[in-house]
């Protein structure tokens, strides 16, 4: 059947189960009853003889409604016990204008006008109909006690009892062929469970989980046949039968109260399930349309792509959190104290605990909008620089020069200067600078080119914009001088600036320049300059024609 199919038929068992579960609320529970009335709630209980039960009478703030009926069974059971009184001796006699039911001499009970009023009849008519029960119920009691019965009654018990065993038996049977034919059939056609190489659960663990199921069933439905034989072994004798009624009701009373409760559940069930696949199939349809978004078939104006996915998670958070509102009032006991309890104690627990959970969320969602910074970019986070690796909802994870990786808290990042490396380096290219200190002897005019010298034989660099120096300043003791280089990736940046610093130094040895850098008290009698025949002196290596490295 298709699934478009089963919804006419939802419906229809949706309006069965209601009529039903109306119609079980209203019938009452046997052994104590009450009368309800408009005006007053009357509390009654049941007069029983060998666990049947007779009648039911009303109590009295001096003679509990219990505690009546219990007297009643008591004076029955003593006449049904004298053989010398016969059955056919009840009558209702009339005392002082109140009939009373007696045996013989033997007073039984009386019925008052309040019995009749109860029942809503008159109170000879109820006294009349409560004899023939009383001594129909002489009757029975003395015919289950012959032997003749009692026979008859042990027959049936060990009946009971020896197909029991054979059911048993039969069930144990089954279940092993059960097994057997599952295993040879189907047990080399499982296979593990796992997405891609992670393995979630593997064959022979699934196979013993399906075993034990099915041994569980197995256990299950023998345990059902012995709680059936023993109440009807129990039940054949009237000394026991009153045993196999509690047996009956502890057993069916709570399997009653769950069946009631699923039925009247159902309608609210149903909304759930409903309301499961109305999310379910909003997100998937929110999902494609976002994921249209990332890939550029859709666009709006002002929204970038790479807010696709983020936007997407948010949506759906906000979903779900709308869905559960929503289902809340319909769930299963949702009314009920125990779960209002559970559900104040989790949320003073989220509230208490959240609250950092909620800051890093909120920062990481402020930065994707934000745009600090994409996933691939070189950043630099306070004192941590290096590539972003992974954006999530609770902190960014960044892959340092050093191959470290750091994981910063979003909401320490949205409180901190980000600087982004990447973003303006593919288009404009990124500056790259270094500052020496030249004495105030040297030609500002020759430092300038010594420093433009160096940066055009670092390779690597951009030719546009060209190098370019600044003198950043005039101090005590040297002129500070500032080259500026561009490369086109952020990642360079590193290897860039040491090879720039190699030929600043190569170059200012080559022409006996001294880097005065960071200061001096007086000038030395000679230059601080390595001389060109010293630059490649052991272990360095001079290098040789294409590349290769040769010793000096």
């Amino acid at each position: 059947m298709r699934n478009r199919d089963r919804w006419p038929l939802l419906v229809v068992l949706a309006l069965v189960a209601t009529l039903v579960s109306g119609s079980v609320r209203g019938q009452s529970e046997p052994g104590r009853t009450a009368v309800e009335t408009p005006e007053i709630v009357t509390p009654t209980a049941a007069v029983a003889i060998d666990g049947r039960t007779l009648f039911q009478v009303r109590g009295f703030s001096s003679l509990p409604a219990d505690q009546r009926a219990a007297a009643i069974a008591d004076r029955i059971e003593r006449i049904a016990r004298n053989p010398s009184i016969p059955a056919s001796a009840v009558e209702v006699a009339d005392v002082d204008g109140s009939p009373q039911i007696r045996a013989g001499a033997n007073f039984v009970m009386s019925v008052f006008d309040s019995d009749g009023v109860l029942e809503g009849v008159s109170k000879t008519v109820l006294a009349n109909g409560h004899a023939e029960r009383v001594s129909e119920a002489i009757t029975m009691y003395r015919q289950a006690r012959t032997r003749q019965s009692l026979t008859r009654m042990v027959v049936l018990a060990a009946g009971a009892v020896g197909a029991f065993f054979v059911a048993s038996w039969l069930l144990i049977r089954l279940t092993r062929k059960l097994s057997a034919l599952l295993e040879s059939r189907y047990k080399k056609r499982l296979r593990n469970v796992g997405v891609q190489s992670f393995e979630i659960l593997r064959a022979d663990r699934l196979w013993e989980a399906l075993t034990r199921l099915l041994n569980l069933l197995g256990t299950l439905a023998i345990i059902v046949l012995a709680v059936l034989t023993l109440d009807g072994v129990l039940g054949l004798f009237p000394w026991t039968r009153p045993v196999a009624n509690q047996l009956t009701g502890n057993v069916a009373r709570p399997v009653g109260l769950l069946f009631r409760a699923f039925l009247a559940a159902i309608p609210d069930l149903l909304f759930l399930i409903v309301l499961f696949f109305v999310v379910k199939y909003f997100l998937r349809f929110t999902r494609l349309f976002f994921d249209a978004m990332e890939r550029g078939a859709v666009t709006f104006s002002g929204f970038e792509s790479e807010w696709a996915q983020p936007t997407f998670r948010l949506v759906r958070i906000l979903t779900i959190a709308f869905a559960i509102v929503v289902a809340y009032p319909y769930i299963p006991g949702s009314s009920s104290d125990a779960f209002k309890g559970v559900s104040l104690f989790l949320g003073i627990i989220f509230s208490l605990g959240s609250s950092s959970f909620i800051a890093n969320a909120i920062a990481g969602y402020s930065m994707t909008y934000r745009r600090a910074f994409r996933v691939g970019d070189r950043v630099r986070i306070g004192d941590v620089v290096g590539d972003v690796t992974a954006v999530r909802m609770q902190a960014t994870h960044i892959k340092t020069p050093k191959n470290e990786e750091v994981t910063v808290p979003n909401s320490q990042i949205l409180a901190a200067n980000v600087v982004n490396y990447s973003r303006l380096a593919s288009e404009d290219g990124l500056l790259l600078h270094a500052t020496v200190g030249i004495g105030y002897e040297t030609p500002w005019r020759q430092v300038e080119a010594m420093l433009l010298l160096a940066a055009e034989r670092t390779a690597g660099l951009m030719n546009k914009p060209r190098p370019f120096v600044h003198l950043t300043a005039l101090g005590d003791f040297c002129v500070t001088y500032e080259v500026n280089v561009s490369c086109a990736t952020a990642q360079q940046m590193p290897d860039l600036y040491a090879e720039l610093h190699r030929q600043i130094l190569d170059v200012f040895n080559e022409y006996g320049v001294q880097i005065m850098t960071p200061a001096y008290e007086s000038d030395t009698e000679k230059p601080k300059i390595v001389p060109k025949d010293q630059w490649y002196l052991a272990p360095a290596m001079k290098p040789g024609p294409k590349g290769s490295a040769q010793d000096p």
